[in-house]
């Protein structure tokens, strides 16, 4: 199997590392064009495509600007180390073992507006950048256009090389679009996690993408290799739902928090 999970937003280039095993980004030289579009970005149109305060878009203004190659330890983290939202909350990737790391390095890839695809120990350095932003560049109007079949061929060599033709999409709908489903050659699972709110099974945003992390953590720590044993996915309190899953779509739910 291989996942793929969205970045978050809020990083994390301060705590201890787990290992200190590395390994190189194989987009760089795209994202180097864009990194080549947004220097020429002043803070206040940052601030207006991104949707972000004066403080922030100032912030991230100078993280363009500061953005340099190679890439080493001294400049640059390991991106699922990197990365510290509520995906990466539930994937607690900060307790992994030498064999977790191992395994996740063939099985577990981060979509990336700006990196393309992140295997989790490739080093990245301090940014934002969302698929969904509306940045105009040599290829288009957007990071859509701009990706193009990319990161789609990135996949379908991970996929090749880890052995098998399932993908679970652990990502979100704004970064898997980036996805050329039809030229992806796997079968595509999406699981989805619902809490028991109201008298009806509903998806909860903050406990969903918690959850994310949480059956990426389960697939990497107990190396699953047959797409069933998802199916015994448990931790948090969820369980498999066969009465709400609909084909690829694997609905997990729970009732109690």
């Amino acid at each position: 199997m291989l996942l793929v999970v969205s970045p978050a937003k809020k990083l994390d280039f301060e705590s201890p590392l787990a290992t200190t095993q590395t390994s190189q980004a194989t987009l760089l030289e795209h994202s180097e064009m864009l990194i080549e579009r947004c220097v020429k970005l002043s803070p206040d149109q940052i601030a207006t495509l991104m949707k972000l305060s004066d403080k922030l878009a100032g912030l991230n203004a100078a993280r363009f600007g500061e953005w340099s190659q190679p890439f080493t330890p001294e400049n640059a983290r390991q991106a699922v180390l990197a990365f510290n939202g509520d995906v990466y909350s539930g994937l607690g990737a900060n307790s992994f073992s030498d064999d977790d790391f191992y395994f996740a390095q063939k099985h577990f890839r981060i979509l990336s507006g700006l990196y393309g695809l992140l295997k989790p120990l490739d080093l990245i350095q301090a940014y934002r950048l969302e698929m969904g932003t509306k940045l105009d560049n040599l290829r288009g109007s957007n990071l859509y256009q701009f990706w193009g079949n990319i990161i789609t061929n990135e996949l379908n060599k991970a996929l090749a090389e880890q052995g098998d033709d399932v993908l679970i999409n652990l990502a979100s709908n704004e970064y898997f679009k980036a996805v050329k489903t039809k030229s992806l050659n796997a079968t595509i699972i999406t699981p989805q996690f619902k809490d028991w709110k109201n008298g009806q099974y509903k998806m909860i945003s903050f406990f969903a993408k918690k959850a994310r992390g949480l059956m990426a953590r389960y697939i990497i720590q107990n190396q699953l290799t047959d797409v069933k044993q998802l199916k015994n996915f448990d931790l948090a309190g969820y369980q498999y739902n066969t009465n709400l899953t609909q084909g690829n779509e694997w609905v997990f739910t729970r009732k109690e928090i």
